[in-house]
């Protein structure tokens, strides 16, 4: 009986992490964050860095 005990405790303690890091990734959009260059900004539209107009 001890042995049964020892290794449900091993299998879950040895599964563990990779459960936890499925929860975190299912169902969710992953976000990405970028930085543009001085003078530009990003643009949704066209998924890149385009030119600021300035007036």
């Amino acid at each position: 009986m001890m042995r049964i005990k020892t290794f449900l405790a091993a299998f879950v303690l040895t599964a563990l992490p990779g459960f936890a890091y499925a929860e975190c990734s299912w169902g969710r959009a992953h976000e990405v964050t970028m930085s543009c260059a001085d003078g530009t900004t990003w643009d949704a539209a066209s998924q890149s860095c385009v030119t600021t107009a300035t007036s």
